[in-house]
């Protein structure tokens, strides 16, 4: 099998499926991991011959793609803040939202050996990306999932950074530590959206990592918000990713909790994704 066999494959096997740009970057990514290639191997090398394996291995993944199990499931890993992080349906797939949230936090926080939590850490993409990229922090880190803390101990190992994880519930978190930072990316999208969602997301991704009641949609904010007013320092910043829909009730939770300064931020697409808050 050469590769421009391959790759023909591919094209055949997503038609229909996603949109054509989309079909583009996932057989770049399937290439990549697969075979190897980046893009200029793919535009250099298309009579290459492939290993044995490819002609299973593609079809397999095309089989696994159109009942709808996401491509970083597949393969085992998601991109996220430049770096590569182990994923699995333990975890939630890192979103560029989140990443941009990052970025956030990055941008407003300049000072060294911030101390910094992140609760619900997931694959840990939050906590492993501010571990890299502040100047000298403290991370800590927990998720109620063990499986979900296992993942993150193997990226933060991985990619060379120090982070505390440990197993707790968002819910009725127990105050160990101050902080000079927490931010949040918890459970938020009503169980009456679900229907909604893709299938790739819904059939696979964890509910406990994305779901909450109707009845009940900030039932993670009231658990944070009292949290971190005792466990932030006085003028520590508190940042979160909310449900578009729910950005007002938000902002009046974190002020009657006594956070100043309380902004609803837009992601890159206009919506209202974020929280960010100074601590009394």
């Amino acid at each position: 099998m050469k590769l421009k066999e391959a790759i023909d494959q591919l094209n055949n096997g997503l038609a229909g499926l996603v949109e054509s740009r989309e079909a583009q970057a996932m057989i770049r990514i399937i290439c990549e991991d697969v075979f190897n290639y980046d893009q200029v191997d793919m535009a250099l090398r298309q009579e290459s011959e492939l290993p044995e394996f490819a002609q299973d291995r593609i079809s397999d993944i095309i089989a696994r793609l159109r009942r709808h199990e996401p491509l970083q499931y597949i393969i085992g890993s998601a991109l996220f803040h430049g770096h590569r992080f182990k994923v699995n349906p333990a975890v939630l797939i890192p979103r560029p939202e989140t990443e941009q949230l990052v970025d956030l936090i990055i941008d407003e926080n300049p000072a060294s050996d911030l101390r910094v939590l992140d609760m619900g850490t997931g694959s840990g993409c939050i906590a492993i990306s501010l571990a890299r990229a502040l100047k000298f922090p403290t991370v800590d880190a927990f998720d109620i999932s063990r499986d979900a803390v296992a993942v993150a101990r193997e990226n933060a190992a991985l990619l060379k950074v120090k982070v505390r994880l440990f197993e707790s519930d968002m819910l009725s978190p127990q105050p160990s530590a101050t902080y000079d930072i927490i931010v949040s990316n918890p459970p938020y999208i009503c169980w009456s959206e679900r229907e909604a969602m893709d299938p790739n997301v819904k059939d696979y991704e964890p509910g406990q990592a994305l779901f909450v009641p109707d009845n009940d949609p900030l039932l993670f904010y009231k658990a944070i918000a009292p949290y971190a007013a005792r466990s932030l320092e006085r003028g520590g910043r508190l940042y979160l990713e909310i449900n578009r829909r729910f950005g007002n009730e938000v902002k009046r939770l974190l002020e009657d909790n006594g956070f100043n300064e309380v902004r609803i931020i837009d992601d890159a697409y206009g919506n209202p994704r974020f929280a960010a808050a100074i601590a009394p």
